[in-house]
């Protein structure tokens, strides 16, 4: 991919501040990694990333487009909606959104599935083809998630979220018998002092406010509550660390949970993860409001149907 055009700027510019600024996909060190190795040129000639550009410079640039070193997997992804620009999709529980470290880590994650489904048909982002997941969930959760397949939609998905216009909800089990109907938590929140792989509302680290607003759906044997969720921040692992924190842990929850009930409702309900489902998506899509549903995995919807208490 080449481009070749004239400066039209009223006083000189770092050559890394004004292509950072054109080409907002590419992050300002990708630039520079560009202009080092050559790829940018300024009236012919290659050029220091710290030269300044005068108006009516002419500049090349050459973006060279790698391959994501990632595998294409077919997984057969549970798709709820698609179109060219956007895929959202239930995901699975048990599955990684973005691979970890190491060479296990790089295989039947999100990101492997996405890349099969989607073939060639991803955005451009520093310089590599990939799938944009805007936001995340937890290994062990399922549920709806978007993927941006075009940069249009990359960075207008990244803004509804920063400026919290997406509607997120959940459907959590929890334990022990919740009174209230709705409720609130807000409170602070980040990573715990001591474990570094665990968030938590005590004395956080680098602390940031979490907000979570619950209703209560419906009793599970009068020992556990189906509530709905909708939370206003990301937070990592917001939910699970909130209801902890108000002594109503997730069932089935390994790292904020109860033991005791963990084991429990493994036998009970044949529960191994976590039941904490991302149930509704709602965004504007090309100037509409759109909402997405994602119905409840197998193990969760087992649950619902058979052990829910009725009104």
């Amino acid at each position: 991919m080449n481009y070749n055009f004239s400066t039209f700027i009223e006083k000189p510019q770092r050559v890394d501040i004004y292509l950072s600024t054109l080409f907002s996909e590419f992050s300002r060190s990708y630039i520079q990694k560009m202009i080092d190795s050559e790829q940018v040129t300024v009236n012919g000639s290659c050029v220091a990333k710290n030269i300044k550009v005068q108006p009516r410079d002419t500049i090349s640039i050459q973006i060279l487009v790698e391959s994501i070193d990632i595998l294409p997997e077919d997984m057969n992804l549970d798709v709820i909606y698609e179109d060219k620009d956007i895929l959202i999709i239930n995901k699975e529980p048990w599955i990684n959104t973005h691979p970890t470290p190491g060479v296990d880590g790089k295989s039947w994650t999100l990101v492997n599935g996405i890349l099969h489904h989607c073939k060639e048909d991803l955005p451009l982002i520093n310089g590599v083809e990939r799938p944009w997941i805007v936001h995340r969930l937890d290994k062990d959760t399922s549920g709806a998630i978007m993927i941006a397949k075009s940069d249009t939609m990359m960075k207008s998905l990244q803004k509804q979220i920063q400026d919290r216009e997406v509607d997120k909800y959940y459907l959590a089990i929890v334990t022990g018998i919740v009174k209230q109907q709705k409720f609130t938590i807000e409170s602070y929140i980040w990573r715990h002092p001591n474990d570094r792989m665990k968030m938590t509302t005590q004395n956080p680290v680098n602390p940031k406010i979490a907000i979570t607003h619950g209703e209560l759906i419906s009793y599970i044997e009068w020992h556990y509550s189906l509530l709905k969720l909708k939370i206003e921040t990301g937070r990592t692992h917001q939910i699970r660390v909130h209801l902890a924190s108000i002594w109503f842990p997730i069932i089935g929850d390994k790292t904020y949970g109860n033991k005791r009930v963990n084991k429990e409702v493994a036998t009970t309900f044949q529960l191994h993860r976590q039941a904490l489902h991302a149930y509704e998506l709602g965004l504007e899509l090309y100037w509409e409001h759109k909402t997405f549903i994602a119905p409840l995995k197998s193990d969760m919807q087992n649950i619902v149907d058979n052990y829910k208490i009725e009104d």
